[in-house]
């Protein structure tokens, strides 16, 4: 997923807990080679190569997992949309070589992207495309749901005090430190100044997942261009710094990561989910950052 895991953890017995470790990191790679757009003998990649001329038979889990995504897809009227993998390949975010295309060639890959292309049959349990072309990326997902499978693992098998991270963009806390009632304490960093805290929050059986412009972007014209792109005009998403989201599942804060960006501060408002909490950075500085819904956070 061209990101580093890590687990730290609270234990009794050191060397048995590595091998639990080990296993939840098994599964991070298992998730890998069933999401990853990269690896040509993946799941989704076998999707991408034959759904546009058939019906494409998946596994349950893979089934599920789009299901989801669509979901949100619908939720958010395509400010997130799996199917965004032309336009990020156009604008050189897929191999980090960015550019800026030109118009025509935006128009043109636009007609590919569309979540209302991707017909999925639960009951048979099939992927289809409806048009030639379009292909899913797993790039605002596959951290998330790794993380949560990986805690998974590690709760059944008795763990307690963990903090799982894909990243420092998706983390999961496992319970809280012996020495913290509260959870464990993560500081969100200034979009701005990554030497600076924005915010800082307790995580206790609840993920954390941040989408921000300053993760990977090109400059070009005096312009900044960051990765995260709006699938519905083509074009990368301007005025807004960073959104850090609060919720149970880190695959729901990865997702809903991306839509509260994409649509801002108004809209994030209106469709704030009631067991979410979620830090927007917008403008040019640290006080154009708050929580929404307002909380005491540090």
């Amino acid at each position: 997923m061209g990101t580093t895991f890590s687990v730290s953890a609270y234990v009794s017995d050191p060397e048995l807990a590595q091998n639990d470790i080990e296993a939840a990191f098994a599964e991070a790679r298992r998730i890998d080679n069933l999401l990853s757009n990269y690896k040509p003998d993946s799941e989704l990649s076998g999707v991408n190569a034959r759904a546009g001329d058939a019906p494409v038979k998946v596994s349950p889990e893979l089934l599920s997992l789009l299901q989801t995504c669509l979901a949100v897809s619908r939720q958010s009227s395509g400010a997130f949309d799996m199917t965004v993998g032309p336009l990020m390949k156009l604008w050189g975010f897929y191999r980090g070589e960015g550019r800026v295309p030109d118009a025509r060639a935006i128009s043109d890959r636009l007609q590919r992207v569309g979540y209302r292309y991707v017909a999925l049959d639960a009951e048979q349990g099939t992927v289809r495309f409806l048009k030639a072309g379009v292909e899913l990326d797993p790039g605002g997902i596959g951290k998330g749901y790794a993380i949560d499978r990986m805690a998974a693992i590690l709760m059944a098998r008795g763990f307690n005090s963990a903090l799982l991270s894909a990243g420092g963009s998706s983390i999961y806390a496992i319970g809280a430190p012996p020495d913290s009632a509260p959870g464990w304490k993560i500081t969100v960093q200034d979009p701005l100044d990554s030497g600076k805290s924005a915010t800082s929050v307790y995580l206790k059986d609840k993920s954390l997942s941040t989408s921000g412009g300053y993760e990977k972007f090109f400059e070009s014209g005096g312009r900044k261009y960051s990765h995260i792109m709006d699938p519905r005009t083509g074009y990368p998403v301007q005025g807004m710094l960073a959104v850090s989201v609060v919720c149970p599942r880190t695959l729901d804060s990865e997702i809903w990561a991306k839509p509260f960006y994409v649509l801002g501060r108004a809209w994030t408002e209106q469709h704030i989910r009631p067991d979410f909490e979620v830090f927007l950075c917008d403008g040019s500085g640290k006080e154009d950052c708050s929580w929404i819904p307002q909380r005491h956070h540090s």
